[in-house]
């Protein structure tokens, strides 16, 4: 039986051509265009598409916790988003030891909430990964997924960029804020809701704190800054993850760093050495274990602080 290879990670690949493709990801560049520009860093054999499929998701090499695994319950859901797009959809998933999904139970002993935004892809199978990590961790998670009025998310990244670029971003806003306020009555919920966004959710977790005054707790990593104007209305804690290697985020960070503090708001913020923009996501040769795991720590351990009664 041969061994199966090592895992490739930033470090082997040049910071142009990582650069390259963090553009494609944020749809700065086209598949085509990231083609010509990776020709010149496609060395030892390898092509530029080669590169490209090398850097791109294995979702299923990464998956954590299965579908059916029978430690939890997942059901996708509409709610309603009157703002919106009228009706949004979303997969919620919970501990199986708690209540059904229809069961009632007291606010003051049912689970923490959490609210989980994709990247600007729609709500991949990496994203429902994540959601069932926090139900293993004892949480009911919510996972939106912002192409739902597009016919959600299709299967393939490349389609996804392309739909999501189409998206009327005000009423996806909007969405998300309806999805917050639908998560907070969720029936086996404790009426505590908590959101963790990454990248395009990032931004997402940023901007629902400056609309929900009851959001109980805010995970952003590597999320842009919100509008700063609005920076005075946050009153949930903020956890704030930053990448080493992430110009056009960590750009974003300053003023944004100096609204927080003019307006007394409780945050941490933490930029983990030697990583690359997207070193939480477990799919693509960016993940940082190290990086990833103390992150997700952190987080959870920020999420019982302030969401369980």
């Amino acid at each position: 039986m041969n061994p199966k290879p090592p895992r490739r990670t930033a470090a082997d690949f040049d910071p142009e051509g990582l650069r390259l493709f963090d553009k494609y990801v944020h749809g700065a560049l086209d598949r085509r265009g990231f083609l010509e520009g990776a020709a010149r860093y496609a060395v030892g054999g390898v092509t530029a598409a080669g590169l490209l499929e090398t850097l791109s998701p294995d979702f299923a090499a990464a998956q954590q916790v299965p579908k059916t695994d029978a430690r939890i319950r997942a059901v996708t859901i509409e709610f309603p988003s009157p703002q919106g797009h009228g009706t949004g959809r979303g997969y919620l998933v919970r501990p199986a030891s708690g209540p059904p999904p229809g069961g009632a139970a007291p606010p003051t002993t049912g689970l923490p909430l959490v609210l989980v935004v994709h990247e600007n892809r729609g709500l991949n199978p990496h994203i429902e990964d994540i959601a069932r990590r926090l139900a293993l961790a004892n949480f009911i998670a919510f996972a939106p997924d912002a192409l739902a009025p597009l016919g959600g998310y299709p299967g393939d990244e490349d389609q996804a960029r392309q739909r999501f670029a189409q998206l009327d971003m005000a009423k996806t806003r909007e969405d998300f804020v309806a999805a917050t306020k639908y998560l907070e009555g969720v029936p086996g919920g404790n009426g505590r809701v908590g959101a963790v966004g990454f990248c395009w959710g990032g931004g997402i977790v940023n901007m629902l704190a400056t609309r929900l005054p009851d959001l109980a707790a805010g995970v952003a990593f590597y999320g842009p800054a919100p509008a700063l104007d609005r920076v005075a209305a946050i009153k949930a804690p903020l956890l704030l993850v930053f990448a080493e290697n992430d110009e056009g985020v960590n750009a974003t960070w300053p003023p944004y760093e100096a609204a927080l503090k003019a307006a007394g708001a409780r945050y941490e913020a933490y930029r983990y050495p030697g990583t690359q923009h997207g070193f939480h996501n477990d799919t693509t040769p960016r993940y940082d274990a190290d990086a990833a795991g103390q992150a997700w720590q952190r987080t959870i351990a920020f999420f019982n602080r302030h969401l369980r009664r």
